[in-house]
């Protein structure tokens, strides 16, 4: 086997069941990664000098082929569902030799790299890729380790990813020919038969949802998070297309991270160093640091260029609405280095509620923080996915179920601990949704709004003016806000018609309700007593 590139002396993919390699290609260059993928035709330069690729038959994560190995580890703390699916031990044993086995007489591009930008939780790992452009995109989204510290890196965990490597289902034990299996014992994750590279960072997410809370005393979160110039953090937590991204790439405050953060007893940290960022619709008058951050060393997926020329359409969503961009934090140019704040003054669960019911901000207490967070809500609207032309509720546990191993409530818990031990910590619940009616008869929280009322909660504004209770949800909703018209701060004034208001709150409450009976079994009676009081009259 030729070994091209730095590595540890000592490393041996023979140890990993690879044998007869070509050629290993260790720790190359974001920019010698992205050579390979030219030189290979599998991926095209943008105008900007990002690297363009497609991903192929997957254009996003398969959530029903992703399994979890069901041993003795795992057996009784895995929280298993339709979304943590058990797989056979031996079956996984099996199937891992052929995906070593896959990866004879090929050339291979081998990444070092490390999560979590706290060194106390650091966690080492080595991904074997069969594409150099799976490789660039580890590059790009995990730590980088240095040349010297690439030299002795010994990895905790090991990804394998072969998008070429087709599953027989009947035999392996898969749903079909792609998978994505976690082996918590081994330490090691396969991705076979999607060239989707998000699985390769949700990979790595979900190990550490399982590792940190139960190993390490850390609440794993799926959020963004940013500092203020007086070193506040805040964390932003909300489903796609609640402004997640938005809302936390402020230019007046550093973005610590766009996607995956730990909250240790010291503070919060990023797990990754890169972002991966949704390119629909992207404009620089939009998303100036995201546009911006385009440029070499990104990675743009599933994108067509305009007729005639190497500019990205980012309005064409004819391969999917999930065209993507990867990039190394640094490209974003008041990213924190190193990756990690203090503890959050400021905690936002960002929703976009297409019916206009909810508030566009009310302040939680930490039962009803638990609640929500458990809950994950936002609504889906017409355009988002094919079928749907009115509103539609979507709960997600903790805003990222597909990535939790543990029950929600683990996660809920955790979080309810650090607010009670930080007096001073505010959490806010923020409608970016519709308001004056439902979708399709009022109109979207105007973003300027938004953002005044964010603005507003982290300087302190809204510390010391009148509140008053939703009658129905329970949350505490400013009278007053800077910068922002009083009228819209209760939606039930938005509407012209306040019984069709309180029944369609009356509603939303029912499918709150309805939704967490999966969870009450395991709530506790402080999480139990913020939710929502149905048929209350207003």
């Amino acid at each position: 086997m030729k070994e091209v590139g730095t590595k540890n002396p000592n490393a041996d993919l023979g140890a990993l069941g690879l044998k007869n390699i070509n050629t290993a290609y260790w720790n190359l260059s974001s920019a010698e990664l992205r050579e390979k993928t030219l030189k290979m035709g599998e991926g095209v330069l943008a105008d900007s000098g990002a690297l363009t690729i497609q991903t192929g038959e997957f254009t996003g994560r398969s959530p029903k082929d992703r399994f979890i190995v069901k041993d003795a580890k795992t057996a009784d703390t895995v929280d298993w569902n339709a979304i943590n699916m058990p797989f056979d031990a031996d079956k996984f044993d099996t199937l891992y030799n052929k995906v070593a086995a896959y990866f004879e007489h090929k050339d291979v591009y081998v990444q070092d790299a490390h999560a979590c930008a706290d060194d106390n939780y650091q966690l080492n790992l080595r991904l074997v890729a069969e594409k150099p452009w799976s490789a660039m995109f580890a590059n790009n989204m995990f730590l980088r380790k240095t040349a010297e510290e690439v030299k002795t890196a010994e990895p905790e965990w090991t990804i394998l990813c072969v998008p070429g490597f087709m599953a027989d289902a009947e035999i392996d034990g898969t749903r079909q020919h792609n998978f994505a299996i976690i082996n918590f014992t081994k330490k090691k994750i396969i991705i076979g038969g999607t060239g989707y590279t998000g699985e390769i960072k949700k990979g790595i997410f979900s190990v550490l949802n399982f590792v940190l809370p139960t190993e390490r005393n850390v609440l794993s979160m799926h959020c963004s998070a940013n500092q203020g110039k007086n070193g506040d953090t805040a964390v932003f937590f909300g489903l796609s297309g609640t402004g997640k991204t938005t809302l936390s790439a402020d230019e007046q405050r550093n973005l610590i991270g766009d996607d995956e953060h730990g909250w240790s007893n010291e503070g919060v940290f990023n797990f990754e160093g890169g972002c991966y960022a949704k390119c629909i619709d992207l404009s620089e008058e939009k998303e100036p640091q995201i546009y911006r951050a385009i440029k070499p060393g990104a990675i743009l997926e599933n994108i067509i260029f305009k007729e005639g020329t190497n500019e990205p359409d980012f309005e064409d969503c004819s391969i999917t609405q999930n065209t993507r961009v990867s990039y190394p934090i640094h490209h974003i140019s008041n990213a924190m280095e190193p990756s990690k704040g203090g503890h959050p003054k400021n905690i936002f669960f960002l929703t976009c509620d297409a019916f206009g019911v909810l508030p566009p901000i009310s302040k939680l207490t930490p039962g009803q923080a638990m609640y929500h967070f458990i809950s994950g809500y936002t609504a889906k609207v017409a355009g988002t996915e094919a079928g749907i032309t009115e509103p539609v509720t979507a709960f997600s546990a903790c805003f990222g179920a597909p990535f939790l191993p543990l029950h929600p409530t683990a996660y809920a818990e955790m979080l309810g601990e650090k607010m009670r031990a930080d007096q001073e910590i505010n959490a806010w619940l923020v409608n970016t949704g519709w308001t004056g009616g439902s979708y399709g008869v009022g109109s979207r929280m105007k973003l300027r709004f938004t953002r005044a009322m964010v603005t507003a909660a982290l300087n302190g504004d809204l510390n010391d003016v009148a509140y008053e209770v939703h009658p129905i949800f329970g949350l505490s909703m400013p009278k007053t806000c800077p910068n922002v018209p009083d009228e819209v701060l209760n939606p039930g004034n938005t509407w012209s018609d306040k019984d069709a208001y309180e029944n369609k709150a009356n509603e939303l409450a029912v499918a709150f309700v309805d939704n967490f009976s999966q969870f009450a079994d395991k709530a506790s009676e402080e999480i139990l007593e913020a939710a929502p009081k149905v048929s209350v009259t207003m």
